[in-house]
């Protein structure tokens, strides 16, 4: 049995959604456990075994993973038929693991930086900035539907998440604001979401 530990209404929400994707609900433990919020609510939790106390994270039998990239592409991997991943042997493969790690290595960090409101050139450098980033989701998305193509993945799963939470935060670009809206219409975000909030219903 896997084990994902998951803290509702955080970053791991969005491998609930996964799992509900892959439709490997019964096929996961799922332990709720605290984290320390940036309203200064919640803490570590000692029943949780990531090294700093974050989620997800997620065990396999002897194996730890963490980091939602890293989960996302162990998860496809070891449920293919689903067709959310690109497995090894597709020509897509690259490109997949591509937007995961661009997801987690440039865009996330660019709109923290963004949404606190630091600059500095050497941020710039290294990650770009927000325009860029929306530039980059603007090509993909120029004449398909998905990053991938034809068909929904789980890097359009991963890449739209921030905008699930702060669609304040979307550009104003009809193909991306499509997009957003084609991943957010998904029955397993709107079933996990609902199960989000019986959980933490007084």
């Amino acid at each position: 049995m896997l084990t994902l530990y998951h803290s509702p209404n955080s970053r791991s929400t969005s491998i609930l959604v996964l799992i509900e994707e892959l439709g490997i609900t019964d096929q996961i433990d799922v332990v709720d456990v605290t984290v320390a919020r940036q309203d200064g609510s919640g803490g570590p939790d000692t029943r949780n075994p990531h090294p700093e106390k974050k989620v997800p994270y997620l065990i396999s039998g002897d194996d730890h993973v963490r980091e939602r990239g890293a989960i996302i592409a162990y998860l496809t991997d070891l449920f293919p038929a689903a067709g959310l991943g690109r497995p090894i042997s597709d020509p897509q493969r690259g490109e997949f693991l591509s937007w995961l790690f661009y997801y987690q290595g440039v865009m996330e960090p660019v709109l923290v930086l963004d949404w606190a409101k630091i600059e500095h050139p050497a941020l710039h450098a290294t990650f770009r900035d927000l325009d860029a980033v929306f530039a980059r989701l603007a090509e993909a998305l120029e004449q398909q539907p998905y990053l991938l193509g034809e068909t929904y993945s789980a890097a359009d799963l991963l890449l739209s998440s921030p905008f699930q939470w702060l669609p304040d935060a979307a550009p104003k670009v009809p193909r991306i604001q499509a997009w957003i809206e084609r991943c957010s219409n998904r029955p397993a975000l709107a079933s996990v979401m609902e199960r989000e909030r019986a959980r933490q219903a007084p």
